[in-house]
């Protein structure tokens, strides 16, 4: 089963680094009439953001798949394993929460959208007017963001992990995770052809990122389904083998 679960993570990793391109490219547009925005943006594949990101995907689908191993071994998984999807969710819902608001905040506030997390950053005190670093406060807010976010939905989910049987508990956060990207898209597609109709400078970072997010844990919900899948088949082949 964990070679299936091995092939389940190398097709959503496949995926992912299929779909960035294009995704860019229809987010910035105009890339036919000048060649070098196509190069610029395959300049991403050289940042380490990007494969911080990437990674970061990869582990998450691949702890979404312990409950699913667990089942299709047809044994009980312990309450840690139960946890574990539990907390991933939370994790990428509060992503999405957080990748909205930066959408949001982008339509009304334009590029200063971001300068509103350098008041939440622990280092600056909400003293914006005493910032050296703005990026630096910048990504400390909008960590800080992020964090106390992860700890609400962990909260939220904690308890349902108590509750739920493991496998009614990895639907539950399934559904909220589809949910959310669908609505976290609903919000970040048209903030990014307004802002880009605007011809905001790093605004459409902000809703790009918001489309990002949306769409790789939109993919990543589909994990568990693509596994149980291979599992099945491979009940179904068992028995020939064994009769061989």
């Amino acid at each position: 089963m964990k070679r299936w679960a091995v092939l389940t993570v190398a097709i959503y990793t496949f995926t992912l680094l299929l779909l960035t391109t294009p995704v860019a490219l229809i987010a910035f547009g105009a890339w036919a009439k000048n060649p070098s925005k196509l190069a610029d943006i395959l300049e991403v594949f050289s940042s380490y953001g990007y494969w911080a990101w990437l990674a970061a995907m990869i582990a998450g689908q691949a702890l979404f798949l312990l409950v699913p191993i667990a089942i299709a071994e047809r044994r009980l998984p312990a309450r840690r394993p139960v946890r574990t999807p539990a907390i991933v969710a939370a994790f990428f819902l509060a992503n999405l929460l957080l990748a909205g608001l930066v959408a949001g905040a982008s339509v009304v506030w334009k590029d200063a959208a971001f300068d509103i997390f350098q008041y939440v950053s622990p280092s600056n005190y909400g003293a914006l007017s005493s910032v050296q670093n703005p990026d630096r406060e910048t990504y400390l807010g909008m960590g800080v963001c992020l964090v106390v976010f992860w700890i609400l939905w962990a909260f939220i989910f904690g308890r349902f992990a108590k509750s739920d049987n493991p496998e009614a508990c990895l639907h539950r956060a399934i559904r909220w995770l589809l949910r959310g990207s669908i609505l976290e898209l609903l919000i970040a597609i048209p903030s990014h052809i307004i802002v880009r109709r605007r011809g905001d400078c790093c605004a459409p970072i902000g809703t790009f990122w918001g489309i990002a997010t949306g769409i790789s844990v939109m993919l990543l919900c589909f994990g568990p389904g693509v596994f149980y899948l291979f599992a099945e088949r491979f009940r179904r082949l068992q028995p020939k083998a064994g009769r061989k």
